[in-house]
């Protein structure tokens, strides 16, 4: 196992902390990223999108007007797709996007991605994160004593109305449990920030 620095509130070194090479040290197959992601955006697709058909278009039952002698072109219906009103060809339908791959490969993408984010340098681990109470300010001193910039995914081990209130306003910084993390935030954080209980509450889930 390697080992990593826990970092204080303001940014000191507060210990170290062993991190599982099931997790940190695993294969990184881009191709099981890959279709992960793409699983995850199509699960998060509504598919409720729909259009009408000719045949589900009100009216167009009667001849607009006679085939022949009146010096238009022949029309046969109103409600024909080029019709203003009329029905939409190949138009999208109600349907499910979902993509299903094994277990196995999303459990495999995420250790990826966690191994591929820790080889980067774009973890840190941390003690805390003392905030007594409710201020964006105080967290935003945290995120530069620990050198996290550009997006930050916060992994905490349960929910923290103090530290996620302190950082909503903060556009770059998005808060997430240990037990829900997922591949398509990872990969798109440019710093992940782990709190000691939720790097034990990862490795309990996903190692």
């Amino acid at each position: 196992m390697s080992q990593t620095k826990v970092l204080s509130a303001k940014g000191k070194a507060a210990g170290s902390v062993e991190l599982p090479d099931s997790l940190f040290a695993a294969p990184v197959n881009e191709a099981v990223i890959h279709q992960a992601v793409v699983r995850q955006q199509a699960q998060a697709r509504v598919g409720t999108a729909s259009t009408l058909t000719r045949g589900a278009v009100q009216g167009g039952g009667r001849k607009p007007w006679r085939q022949k002698g009146t010096g238009r072109a022949r029309q046969g219906s109103r409600v024909a797709p080029h019709w203003r009103g009329g029905g939409v060809v190949f138009g999208p339908h109600p349907r499910d996007h979902a993509v299903r791959i094994p277990t196995k490969m999303r459990r495999a993408a995420l250790r990826g991605a966690l191994s591929a984010k820790h080889a980067d340098g774009a973890l840190r681990v941390v003690a805390g994160f003392d905030l007594p109470e409710i201020r964006t300010r105080g967290f935003l001193e945290h995120l530069v004593a620990w050198q996290a910039t550009g997006k930050v995914l916060l992994v905490l081990a349960a929910r923290d109305e103090t530290v996620e209130r302190s950082c909503a306003n903060l556009r770059e910084v998005r808060v997430i449990l240990a037990d829900s993390l997922n591949v398509v935030d990872l990969l798109e954080a440019d710093t992940i920030v782990f709190t000691r209980e939720a790097l034990a509450r990862a490795t309990e889930v996903y190692a």
